[in-house]
């Protein structure tokens, strides 16, 4: 590795999340971007697919035709069930290399529940151990000791962030939890139109995976490992009219003596030294709208007409906190760069 520049590859650049993130890697000081990869679009320039790239960049390439003996870093933006097949072939005989997973192969630690929630067989199991699930405000003081660290969803940061620390603090009841997240359709990847079907897409909200979203599986699995407890909440997941944002909406009952202020305070100071979740006053509107193209977290404490029920707001964009954003604030924290560098 390069004292000040790191050498890094994307695989699949050119989907909405890796354009994302070449993006902010374009602007990154400590980066150079050696491949961008795809298996489409071969020798066409990443800037015919997003004009806000300025830098001249490599041309798409295919992964195959990359030195990968010159990479210190691959960010794999790739669907689900592919990056564990790259990582599982080229991990061994690469050992200096790292690697960011966008996707959901390494964000389940139990290959059986990774079956259960994705019906496939994991082609890297044996390699899960040597991940770890990055929500970088919680693994600071762990992301450098490992190879493989699995970018967590989009979903389950919006509702890590704001949950986490009132649990942990046994500031609210762990169960009775409703969380209702509103999505711009970008989070279903290119495929969209195929994955979402509906009547009238672009100009409607709708309700899907009622019985289950694969984000369940990851945030059943942090909120035990942090917490040790099985959090008893209901999600529902909506997709919204519009390409990029996630608002969440949690519903949550206090604990005996417990009022919005401590609830407030404890999350202020929890996120004191973090920059990017900035918790808001009591009980303000909040929208996806002050978070779009930034990797900030906001989050707002309400009172509702129940004294007994308080609802906490969480707003990200999903490509870039809920994605991109959180994967290269993932990669300053690995290479001790300021956590702000290229995100500001």
């Amino acid at each position: 590795m390069s004292l000040n520049r790191i050498k890094t590859l994307v695989a699949g650049a050119t989907g909405f999340v890796g354009l994302d993130l070449v993006y902010l890697l374009s602007k990154h000081p400590n980066v150079k971007i050696n491949y961008l990869c795809a298996k489409k679009n071969i020798g066409k320039k990443i800037n015919s697919f997003d004009k806000r790239i300025k830098k001249k960049l490599p041309k798409i390439s295919n992964i195959r035709s990359a030195k990968l003996s010159e990479i210190d870093l691959i960010f794999l933006a790739l669907p689900n069930g592919e990056a564990q097949r790259m990582i599982n072939k080229i991990y061994t005989k690469y050992p200096n290399i790292k690697f960011i997973d966008l996707s959901a192969d390494f964000r389940i630690q139990n290959p059986i529940k990774y079956k259960r929630w994705y019906n496939t067989n994991h082609k890297a199991h044996k390699l899960i151990k040597s991940s770890l699930y990055s929500i970088s405000e919680f693994v600071k003081n762990k992301i450098k000791s490992y190879r493989i660290i699995a970018n967590p969803g989009c979903y389950p940061t919006s509702i890590q962030l704001p949950l986490m620390p009132l649990l942990k603090e046994k500031l609210i009841k762990n169960n009775n939890i409703i969380i209702d997240s509103k999505s711009g359709y970008s989070g279903a990847g290119k495929n969209f139109k195929k994955k979402f079907s509906h009547k009238n897409l672009f100009n409607s909200t709708f309700s899907y995976a009622v019985l289950g979203h694969r984000h369940m599986a990851e945030i059943d699995q942090e909120f035990f490992n942090h917490l040790k407890i099985n959090l008893n909440y209901t999600f529902n997941p909506h997709v919204i009219p519009s390409f990029r944002g996630i608002l969440s909406s949690i519903y949550v009952e206090p604990k005996k003596g417990v009022t919005i202020n401590k609830i407030r305070l404890k999350l202020k100071k929890y996120y004191k030294l973090m920059p990017f979740v900035k918790v808001l006053s009591n009980s303000k509107g909040i929208s996806t709208g002050n978070v779009l193209h930034t990797n900030n977290c906001e989050i707002s404490i309400c009172n509702t007409r129940q004294k007994n029920k308080f609802v906490i707001f969480s707003a990200i964009d999903n490509l870039i906190k809920g994605a991109s954003g959180q994967a290269v604030q993932n990669m300053n924290l690995i290479y001790n760069f300021k956590e702000t560098k290229g995100l500001k």
